[in-house]
């Protein structure tokens, strides 16, 4: 059981690290980081609603009270996170931005600690300390090494803000699955993300891309792939597996990042990237091993 839950996570990962291949899509049309955010979690709640609407409208039920949970996972978590990521990603480059993006499972680590009481032992500080320099060896930062990477302060601080705010969706999604099914907690995520975010779209200046054709193909699929469909992938594996665990498997993501940059738009994969896509899958088949 614990295998198909590491699984599912592991599947999300791969879906998420596909969200380049949209958001460059979006980019072309001339949209900001903001608008992108929005477009995508817009997408997302609308296409939860009509399935749920149409199979299981009972998941649709919460108590108000538990509205909390969803502010956590949609506005905390996913708006906040994304925006960061986005804004680095402008500031900086992909690369960097995802290696920020990363920080995720220190931050989870310690939230569960104190949250969950979850422990940290020996070989899970080891595998996220794996993680950590996996994830620096493909995004080419290298200390020491060559030409290292300069950030900017504000590139520094928003790429720390992506993955504290990434790390927060595990912390409160799990508190979630106490109370509520995965389309339930995946559902409310979308929609209070997109209430929080949609005064702030101003699509107006955007409006002419719209009526071409690629544009929906773009929103449907960032609607669906890297959103919905991982994040009730993700949200369902935690069910069976520690929220710290959790978030160290789906460090493939930035692997797969890199893999598809590699073969979509042809970007060179160096050796040193390529001994960081060996880092990270190490660390996830350590971290998945029960004593």
């Amino acid at each position: 059981m614990q295998k198909r839950a590491y699984l599912l996570i592991a599947a999300g990962a791969v879906l998420w690290g596909t969200i380049g291949i949209f958001v460059r899509g979006f980019y072309g049309f001339g949209f900001s980081p903001l608008q992108v955010v929005t477009l995508r979690v817009l997408s997302a709640a609308v296409l939860m609603l009509v399935y749920l609407l149409f199979t299981r409208p009972e998941l649709l039920k919460i108590r108000i009270r538990d509205s909390l949970y969803f502010v956590g996972t949609g506005i905390f978590s996913l708006a906040f996170f994304n925006l960061c990521y986005f804004t680095t990603i402008r500031e900086t480059s992909i690369a960097i931005a995802v290696t920020l993006l990363y920080t995720a499972p220190a931050f989870v680590a310690v939230l569960s600690r104190v949250f969950f009481g979850e422990n940290l032992g020996v070989k899970k500080l080891f595998s996220l300390g794996l993680t950590l320099v996996g994830c620096a060896f493909v995004a080419g930062y290298l200390p020491g090494i060559g030409d290292s990477l300069t950030l900017s302060w504000s590139g520094l601080l928003t790429g720390l803000g992506a993955g504290f705010g990434y790390a927060l969706y595990s912390i409160f999604g799990k508190a979630a699955l106490e109370k509520y099914h995965t389309m339930t907690i995946a559902a409310y995520t979308f929609i209070f993300a997109s209430l929080a975010l949609l005064p702030l779209g101003n699509f107006e200046n955007s409006a002419g891309a719209f009526s071409i054709g690629a544009f929906w193909v773009y929103l449907a699929g960032l609607g669906f792939f890297p959103t919905v469909l991982a994040y009730l992938l993700y949200t369902k594996g935690l069910e069976e597996v520690e929220s710290s665990r959790a978030s160290i498997v789906a460090t493939i993501e930035p692997v797969v990042g890199t893999l598809a940059g590699f073969f979509i738009f042809r970007e060179i994969l160096t050796g040193w990237q390529v001994a960081g896509v060996l880092l990270v899958l190490v660390a996830v088949v350590m971290v998945q091993e029960r004593k």
